[in-house]
């Protein structure tokens, strides 16, 4: 049974289902005012391997995942640009899945937009206003943090605690708040912005309120597990929490955070910071399963630098793996080794410790190369490496990591890696490794085996 840290208890426990069999997951989703930058990248992963390794262990699984599509951030683009909110919105949440189909990250079951929910988010404002947890200011609706007893479950610190930190902690807003940390829910319209009619007068919904109509509307209450990134456990987790606790509802029942892809100075990605490396750029560059590749060899809650160093040994990693593969196309099929799968959910139950399992898939790789070895010269049994390739095979599904190299070859480099194998064959290596260095120079890997040389991005 899969074990995860849970934020709320700072545990390492076990992801309880509210439904044997099913698991109801909820991730923040993209605020679509802008490309998606490298940190967006390991949470599309991240999500996107967790997902497809319980449903390869046989659970049903629903993944829920927002758009955000009216927000300050694009309100404000679109007033610089003097273009209509929506060209922005639209356009940008192209890109995005986009970017994720060349990441190879399957799309989410259920993507809602904020915009889709207004009506529902007025309807919970106004229960909260009704109970007494939300009041009315010049500016907006907001909501009493103080009429709830646990408020900063996620932040692991009192009311007080967070007043008297400052720093990142700081809350403090608007004027008309009962409390410096309240909140808002419905920001009353500026002239010129967009706005949705509600009691309270024409506005928009507050950032922390369209996760909470979503989940619970999609999912429903107890749902099993929400992520996202730890930027995102306060305040934005924290007050959809506690939305949901002043409502009465009980909201996820398990907390997954994520850590940052950080910068050469260990800061976090971000756009504020102008920090940011476009993933566009990336997948632009490289083969869209290196960052996979990357982001399995780190533990999720550990921050990721992204450096040259690391990135080209990604490559190689992959070039072995695809060596692998085209090697043991010929290996007969057979059933997965057991004791390689055991050890594989093993350490994949052990708060998805994707650093361990990607080692296990190399030393597999390496065992069966051996096996495939001993095989040819006739030295041992049979049955091993087929066992060893299809436990191979078994892992890299789990992970979503295709095998058998990326983009598809242009003619003329096949041509030329022909031309590097009949210099070799007629020992002209001056030619061979000339054509070597101008493949390798323009972006491909070069491998040269018994059986001749291939190449992939």
């Amino acid at each position: 049974m899969l074990h995860l840290h849970d934020t709320a208890t700072r545990q390492v426990r076990e992801l309880a289902m509210r439904e044997p069999g099913k698991v109801s997951i909820y991730l923040c989703g993209p605020t679509v005012y802008a490309p998606p930058h490298l940190g967006h990248g390991r949470q599309n992963i991240v999500y996107d391997v967790l997902v497809r390794y319980l449903r390869w262990t046989g659970l049903d699984v629903r993944l829920v995942s927002n758009v955000t599509d009216i927000d300050d951030q694009i309100i404000n683009r679109a007033v610089a640009e003097d273009r209509p909110w929506q060209d922005i919105t639209t356009k940008c949440e192209r890109v995005w899945f986009d970017a994720q189909q060349r990441l190879g990250v399957a799309r989410p079951d259920d993507t809602p937009h904020a915009t889709e929910y207004v009506d529902e988010m007025v309807t919970m404002i106004g229960q909260l206003v009704d109970t007494g947890s939300a009041y009315l200011t010049d500016d907006g609706v907001y909501l009493s943090v103080e009429s709830v007893d646990d408020y900063g479950l996620l932040a692991h610190q009192s009311l007080d605690d967070m007043l008297a930190g400052g720093g990142d902690r700081t809350v403090f807003g608007a004027d008309g708040k009962r409390h410096p940390a309240d909140f808002v829910l419905w920001k009353l319209a500026k002239p010129d912005e967009p706005s949705w009619p509600s009691p309270w007068g024409d506005g928009r919904p507050g950032w922390h309120s369209e996760c909470v109509v979503m989940s619970l509307d999609l999912l429903g209450e107890g749902f099993d597990l929400h992520c996202g990134g730890q930027d995102l456990r306060f305040p934005h987790h924290e007050n959809e929490r506690a939305q949901a606790v002043a409502l009465g509802k009980t909201f996820a029942n398990h907390w997954m955070h994520h850590a940052f892809v950080v910068d050469g100075e260990g800061e976090k990605m971000s756009k504020s910071l102008g920090n940011v490396t476009n993933l566009l750029d990336l997948l632009d560059q490289y083969d869209q399963r290196v960052y996979r590749m990357l982001m399995l060899q780190s533990h999720y809650r550990s921050p990721v630098k992204i450096g040259e160093g690391n990135v080209e040994a990604a490559v190689a990693s992959l070039a072995g793996l695809d060596s692998f593969a085209a090697r043991a196309d010929s290996v007969p099929a057979a059933d997965p080794d057991a004791e390689v799968l055991s050890a594989f959910r093993a350490a994949m139950d052990d708060d998805l410790d994707t650093p361990k399992a990607t080692a296990l898939l190399f030393d597999t790789v390496r065992r069966a190369n051996s096996a495939i070895d001993a095989d040819d010269a006739d030295d041992a049994d049979d049955a091993v490496a087929p066992s060893l390739v299809a436990a191979v095979h078994e892992i890299c599904t789990a992970f979503g990591l295709a095998l058998g190299g990326g983009d598809e070859v242009p003619e003329e480099i096949l041509a030329r890696a022909a031309a590097l194998d009949q210099a070799r064959a007629a020992k002209d290596y001056a030619v061979a490794d000339a054509l070597r260095a101008e493949l390798q120079d323009e972006g491909w890997t070069v491998e040269t085996t018994k059986s001749g040389t291939t190449v992939r991005r």
